[in-house]
This record gives structure tokens, C-alpha cells and sequence, in this order.
């Protein structure tokens, strides 16, 4: 069931753009580019940018340009380019000013169980994209969504980032994607950060970003309404996830792949086979 002024299942939703805001101009073109191919693929096109990483591996790594002048230039993105925009909160005082601007507050993954942040950040008339921590179950994330709707906001999504598997890597488990559906809101895949390696590049984080057509594929099959992917022009120079980005040029191939496979398991028929557990109960 889709929520308010979210995507309506036909729609794939796409939430993308560069990690961190580097400059205006990486912005604007990002957003840009991204704009003209989800209208061209008749997309739910959510533009993402962060303005503050506060979650860096080393305390000298960028963490972006701080949240007035963060919301600057996405304001101005929003205005020029007329799209939907959104970034990440970590404070609940961050939640007024961002509410301000921008249309989806997003919770990261670290922060999922916060109470005060995400009632905050619920607030605001505004969408809500809850991401999923590394360290939970899909089953746990209900509670977080939960506090969402406690706050008064039925305007939700969550988002699958892949689980902690050991020490430096994620593993993803294509199972949460049908259990968190049950909440009865969308649920996005993120391609990008589910292939993150913590720790296994120095003081900044690798990933293997050559997977990210094969898990972004197999999530529309598991039933994602959307994928989130950061995207950049050159990720190996980027300032934030240079290991897990998408370069731009893959993009549109990409893109093209993902709606199809879309609208093909939006044409089948969902088979539902009763679980274990029910079926010892009917006998």
C-alpha cells in the first residue's frame, strides 16, 4: 500500500545523486541528468544529496558543506530544476530547517532507532525515508516506523542497505524486502551502500561498486518499490564512497534495465505460499 504523495506502484521510484554536496555545480548537473532520464522512463524521481557525512571513517575526511549552506543549494536545485529532494538529519535540531526545504527527511541507517529523531523529523508534512541499520532485522524496523506514525506521519518509506556480516562486510538478505513490505509502506533498495566494506581501505571505507547491477536487479524481483544509488560524474575523485558510487556513464543502461525488469514483475501474479508455521496450524 503506498502512502499520501508517494509513488504509486506503477512508478518506480528512483532516489539518487552524489553521497556528500562537493559543489553546486556536481549538483546541478547530477540533478540534471537524472531528472531528464527518470522522465524519459516515466520515474518517481527523488534527487539525494547529503550536507553533512556524520558518520566519516577518519575525523580529517570531508564531511560536506554544513546544513545552511547544504540547504542553499538544494533549494536552489529544487527551484531551477523542479524536483523532489532529499537529505539526511542526525540532530533532531536539524529537522526544522531541513523540513523547510527539502522533501524527504531521511534517518540513516546508524540512527534507525532514535526515537527523538524520528519523531522530530515526522513532523513536517514532509516523506520520511527510514534506512534500515546494519545491526537490526527487517522484522525489528517496524518499531521505527511505528514511531513515525505516532508522530502523525503515514508518509513513509524504508530502505534496505544490507547487514553487518562479520567484521568489514555486508551481506544482504533479499528476504527483508517482502517482510517489510508487510508495514504496508514502500520499500527502496539502496545499491550503493549494501556494498560498502567498513574498514578495508585505510581511514575511508572500500566497496565492490561492480555489483551494484546485479543487487539492484535482484531487489526489483524481491518487490522493491525503488532504488537509491549515489551517483557521480567520477566517483574515484569523489570526497565521500569514491569505492561504492555509480559512475554517471553507467547510469542510463543501468536505468533502462531496472524498468524493465520493473514493469515485468509488476505484470506477475504474487504467489502466496503459506508459511511453516500456519500450515502445522491447519491440519
Amino acid at each position: 500500500m503506498v502512502k499520501d504523495n508517494l509513488s504509486s506502484p506503477e512508478r518506480m521510484i528512483l532516489i539518487a545523486g552524489p553521497c556528500v554536496m562537493e559543489s553546486y555545480d556536481l549538483m546541478y548537473n547530477t540533478a540534471s541528468f537524472l531528472k531528464d532520464l527518470s522522465q524519459r522512463y516515466n520515474l518517481d524521481f527523488i534527487f539525494k544529496c547529503s550536507f553533512d557525512k556524520a558518520n566519516r571513517t577518519s575525523i580529517n575526511s570531508y564531511r560536506g558543506p554544513g546544513i545552511e549552506k547544504g540547504l542553499e543549494m538544494m533549494g536552489l536545485i529544487k527551484q531551477k530544476l523542479n524536483v523532489r529532494t532529499l537529505t539526511d538529519v542526525h540532530e533532531t535540531s536539524e529537522c526544522k530547517l531541513a523540513g523547510s526545504v527539502v522533501d524527504v527527511l531521511q534517518i540513516p541507517a546508524f540512527l534507525c532507532r532514535q526515537t527523538d529523531l524520528i519523531i522530530a523529523a515526522s513532523k513536517f508534512g514532509k516523506a520520511i525515508n527510514i534506512k534500515k541499520g546494519q545491526f537490526l532485522s527487517p522484522q525489528e524496523m517496524e518499531h521505527s516506523v511505528k514511531k513515525a506514525l505516532d508522530a502523525g506521519n503515514k508518509n513513509i518509506m524504508v530502505t534496505e542497505r544490507g547487514s553487518s556480516f562479520g567484521y568489514n562486510n555486508l551481506v544482504v538478505d533479499f528476504r527483508s524486502i517482502p517482510i517489510m513490505k508487510e508495514f504496508g509502506y514502500p520499500v527502496i533498495f539502496d545499491a550503493t551502500h549494501s556494498l560498502q566494506m567498513p574498514g578495508t581501505n585505510g581511514n575511508q571505507t572500500g566497496g565492490r561498486r561492480e555489483f551494484i547491477p546485479t543487487l539492484a536487479k535482484a531487489a526489483i524481483v524481491a518487490g522493491s518499490s525503488g532504488i537509491f544509488m549515489e551517483v557521480h560524474e567520477n566517483p574515484d575523485k569523489a570526497l565521500s564512497d569514491s569505492a561504492t558510487q555509480i559512475p554517471m556513464r553507467f547510469v542510463a543502461e543501468l536505468v533502462d534495465q531496472l524498468d524493465k525488469v520493473y514493469k515485468l514483475e509488476n505484470s506477475l501474479s504474487e504467489i502466496k505460499i503459506p508459511n511453516y508455521e500456519n500450515s502445522l496450524c491447519k491440519k
